[in-house]
């Protein structure tokens, strides 16, 4: 029986590859988050689980999100000073 493509690890551990080359050529953490997901999802794969496709996108949605808001976090500027204005300033 031939394995479909998205339940092979190696499948998944390339696409977090491509995506953290990618975080490097734009500015920001923009692929970062999605590099973690999918080097999660590649982990899951190699447990003996049969999971399906529909599953599968959704722990890399979710691993996405969970790494993005940890880097966020990590990343953050210390001396974020965000002002916060209380009254209208066009008195």
């Amino acid at each position: 029986m031939e394995t479909a493509l998205w339940q092979l690890w190696w499948v998944w551990a390339a696409a977090a590859l491509l995506l953290a080359i990618g975080e490097t050529l734009l500015p920001g953490f923009v692929l970062l988050g999605f590099a973690c997901g999918a080097a999660l999802v590649a982990l899951v794969v190699l447990l003996p689980l049969d999971l399906g496709l529909s599953a599968l996108l959704a722990g890399f949605a979710l691993f996405s999100l969970a790494a993005w808001i940890v880097l966020r976090r990590a990343f953050r500027n210390p001396d974020d000073q965000t002002r916060v204005i209380r009254e209208d300033i066009n008195k």
